[in-house]
């Protein structure tokens, strides 16, 4: 499956959108559960089953969801889930679901829908750039619209009811996809990330909980919801990004002021080394591609856009890599290969 979704660049990795040179996407997710059913963690085989079929019907009663792609996770094979991760459409936890669990994905991939994770239902919508307020408008749309047909778990005095304690309320986790090699190589970044914490904000690796940083990429989200609005989260949100962004360029500013042909050598010999290079492991071509998105951030390097740099980025993720050329790969294959395809997509 997905051979054809990987042709097409994710919608969200566009390059587009405010601070897209920094941010690379904003996501919303919502956490649901139906109303009088078990919680998939104490739910037996049936309730699980009801409750995909319940979800299911409400897709496809749907006239803004019956256009997607639907999955049984049954359907998926260990590449298919990996790809999956690659992609930011399910989470770790997810990939590791078999009986009873499926996934909805939407048109340009700017919405998936995983059922029977943690909770029945987590809602995910993905924009590029910073715009917290428009991946929660879609949210918020597929939300009102699986409401028309399903009766949520909700108590007037704590909110939407989840499987973890920390989702109760509105529900809702806001994150933020951003990429910070100034403040990495000002080794600065530890002491940003202490003050984010403190903020009550989580701070992740690229593959969101329980995955390393890799490429200078962070997210970064609310770590709470009780007692808090959608907005109040978004707004924090944003305001701590907007900071974060600003302590950013205030490091590359710093950095070419006091070592510009230092940066501007390791600029592009990474250019220099995924033009050239035959073998490349992915963790490789991650922290080189974060060189090129510095260079492009800062205007060292030109001709070369966010939206190419994000496909490649994309694309020379192992399972990515293997879906493209639709045949499985051992390592070192992957390694020649991933070369080949940076080769071709920065000579194109």
């Amino acid at each position: 499956m997905f051979e054809d979704m990987v042709k097409a660049p994710a919608v969200w990795l566009s390059g587009e959108g405010p601070s897209s040179q920094i941010v690379l996407s904003s996501r919303i997710r919502l956490a649901r559960n139906i109303s009088a059913c078990p919680f998939p963690s104490k739910a037996d085989t049936d309730s699980r089953e009801k409750v995909l079929s319940f979800i299911k019907s409400a897709i496809d009663k749907s006239p803004i969801l019956n256009q997607g792609l639907f999955a049984r996770c049954s359907q998926l094979d260990d590449l298919d889930r990996n790809f999956l991760v690659e992609r930011h459409l399910i989470s770790l936890e997810f990939m590791h679901c078999k009986n009873s669990s499926a996934l909805f994905i939407g048109e340009g991939e700017r919405v998936s829908i995983m059922i029977n994770e943690e909770d029945h239902i987590r809602v995910q919508a993905l924009q590029s750039g910073l715009d917290i307020k428009a991946a929660c408008r879609t949210a918020d749309k597929i939300d009102e619209e699986l409401a028309r047909f399903l009766e949520f778990a909700f108590d007037p005095e704590f909110g939407y009811l989840t499987s973890c304690p920390t989702n109760v309320g509105t529900g809702m986790r806001a994150s933020v996809l951003i990429h910070l090699p100034g403040l990495a190589l000002t080794r600065e970044i530890e002491n940003v990330i202490s003050q984010i914490t403190k903020l009550g904000l989580a701070v992740r690796g690229f593959y969101g909980e329980g995955s390393d940083v890799l490429g200078s990429l962070f997210q970064v989200s609310n770590q709470t919801t009780l007692g808090r609005s959608e907005g109040d989260i978004m707004e924090s949100l944003e305001r701590v990004t907007q900071q974060i962004i600003e302590y950013e360029e205030n490091a590359r500013n710093r950095l070419f002021k006091d070592a510009k042909d230092e940066i501007e050598d390791k600029i592009w010999r990474a250019y220099g080394i995924l033009k050239f290079a035959r073998v490349l492991s992915s963790e490789e071509v991650l922290n080189l591609l974060s060189a090129i998105r510095l260079g492009i951030g800062t205007d060292t390097i030109k001709g070369v856009t966010l939206s190419q740099i994000n496909e490649v980025l994309a694309l020379t993720q192992p399972a990515h890599l293997q879906k493209y050329f639709n045949k499985k790969m051992d390592p070192g294959e992957r390694d020649r290969v991933r070369a080949e395809l940076v080769r071709s997509k920065l000579s194109g």
